[in-house]
């Protein structure tokens, strides 16, 4: 084995309850979003970076545009280690997470240890990789060796919402522009490829009656039900429709949450509802946003009286491979063999991310870092979220190594 190999994860074995440490202070500062106050958490972040000699630069997104976005607060943190001329490398994890919801029985912001796991909201996804890729800078730059190039940490705080507020609003304006770069992801698999997804609010308005006298009204919920039907009826198309990208297999549409009404006795006059909907690499968004509105549009007119107001919350491209990332799959697969002693697959994923956002900047990168097989064993937006510390353990190994190939 490459001496290099050898030091680094020694290092890196030598200061891994420094680096669980590390991931309990971050769990311990909420980052809920929404309501998505995470300015209080980035200063926590680069408090504790200072006490590594790392110098974080603070850049706060101005309040007026993170309130149109629906938040609350933003401050995204860029760290630059700079060791010669040559490509930077950026990492990037997400600070913000959904709120912790129902169920745990740990402490979402506990981070507590127990059985051989830590548990809390984002120790998979992806304070995690705070972690992960603070620690492996580290553990690179304790070998004291000639690198050429640099390293750039991106902490953001908005990928819950599609990542227009962080990486989006990095690379916008102009605070950075790496070669390459790796985002928080999970151990066993190094992604290249993930889906896209449309989320859209619609709603539908009828007019309010009492109840005793319905046919004074118009039902909005009869209209919202109609519409409804035809939305989960795509999903038997949909699954007619496979890509071609291994790991990822059909587009998908969901409803997640719905609200209206005022009171049992009355004849709902309003009822809104949010729709996600995953498109496959292979989709164009434009078409699918068409098709959508067309479907709710045939709905609607079923529904005599009824009138539909639509608005587009976020449209997230899918991520599609670009050429120059074989050096990090390349790397990352090598370590990964001889750290997790199995092949890691390159493959896609059905999550959609704001890794997209470097590769429309032209910027190659793949998604890897610290956390199980999948998105269901890490419990990741769902009660007792947790992340095995071994997997951290060996995630910084790789990522450290993947780092010294690639600069040294």
């Amino acid at each position: 084995m490459n001496d290099a190999y050898e030091r680094l994860d020694a290092w890196i074995d030598a200061h891994f309850d420094e680096e669980v440490r590390f991931l309990q202070e971050l769990v311990r500062v909420p980052t809920d979003t929404p309501p998505g106050n995470n300015a209080p958490h980035a200063e926590r972040t680069a408090e504790l970076l200072a006490g590594f000699g790392f110098d974080a630069e603070k850049h706060p997104v101005p309040e007026a545009e993170v309130k149109a976005y629906g938040l609350e607060s933003i401050t995204n943190l860029v760290v630059r280690r700079k060791y010669g001329a040559g490509r930077t490398i950026a990492l990037n994890a997400h600070g913000d997470v959904v709120p912790p919801g129902e169920g745990w029985t740990h402490d979402p912001y506990g981070g507590e240890i127990a059985d051989g796991r830590i548990y809390g909201r984002a120790t998979a996804v992806s304070k995690g990789d705070f972690a992960s890729f603070t620690f492996a800078v580290r553990a690179l730059e304790s070998l004291r060796a000639a690198l050429k190039g640099g390293v750039e940490l991106h902490f953001t705080y908005d990928e819950e919402f599609g990542g227009e507020m962080g990486p989006g609003w990095l690379l916008k304006n102009g605070v950075t522009k790496p070669d390459l770069m790796i985002a928080a992801g999970f151990s066993y698999e190094v992604v290249t490829a993930h889906n896209g997804c449309l989320q859209m609010e619609v709603t539908v308005h009828g007019k309010m009656a009492h109840a005793a006298i319905p046919d004074t009204g118009v039902d909005a919920l009869q209209g919202a039900v109609t519409i409804l039907n035809a939305l989960y009826a795509q999903n038997a198309l949909y699954r007619q429709v496979t890509s071609k990208v291994a790991g990822i297999q059909h587009p998908y549409l969901n409803v997640g949450r719905i609200e209206g009404g005022t009171n049992t006795n009355v004849v709902p006059g309003k009822v809104m509802f949010k729709l996600d909907r995953r498109m496959i690499p292979e989709e164009n968004p434009v078409e699918v946003e068409a098709n959508i509105r067309q479907v709710i549009a045939d709905a609607a007119a079923q529904c005599a009286g009824i009138r539909i107001e639509i608005r587009r919350l976020l449209l997230a491209n899918s991520l599609k491979p670009l050429a120059g990332n074989a050096p990090l799959v390349d790397a990352i697969q090598k370590h990964g063999r001889t750290v997790f002693g199995q092949e890691i697959p390159s493959m896609g994923t059905p999550l959609y991310t704001d890794v997209r956002l470097y590769g429309e900047a032209g910027i190659p990168g793949v998604i890897y870092g610290a956390g199980p097989r999948t998105v269901l064993e890490s419990n990741a937006k769902r009660a007792d979220e947790h992340l095995e510390l071994e997997d951290l353990r060996r995630a910084t190994k790789v990522v450290a190594r993947t780092l010294f190939d690639l600069l040294a």
